[in-house]
């Protein structure tokens, strides 16, 4: 199970630094990537990172402005995201690849942007 955590409320221009940890899955063994979902959006990709973190890649929104990395000896992904604007208020989720699928959304985590 996959969980995301270190969401808030932060103002605009502000930074945060989600956590993605797994209960009984080995996260080294997958692909990973950052998603999220705005109120009436649909939920959308954000952030891909392999396995071995020698490749990312971002949506074009956050290109430049989140970066995306992990610790496989501790079992965790993080999304590291700076100068926020209201735009990226959304829930945030981390997932596995597995093949061409993305699983384990797991719970989410708030993120607020707003003054």
């Amino acid at each position: 199970q996959l969980q995301a955590f270190g969401g808030g409320l932060v103002q605009p221009g502000g930074s945060l630094r989600l956590t993605c940890a797994a209960s009984g899955v080995t996260i080294s063994n997958y692909p990973m990537g950052w998603f999220r979902q705005a109120p009436g959006k649909e939920r959308e990709f954000v952030a891909y990172i392999n396995r071995s973190a020698t490749r990312t890649s971002y949506s074009d929104s956050v290109k430049g402005r989140f970066t995306v990395s992990r610790d496989n000896a501790k079992n965790m992904v993080y999304l590291q995201m700076n100068s926020l604007n209201p735009e990226d208020t959304a829930a945030y989720y981390c997932s596995a690849k597995w093949g061409n699928n993305w699983i384990g959304f797991g719970q989410g985590t708030l993120v607020t942007v707003s003054s």
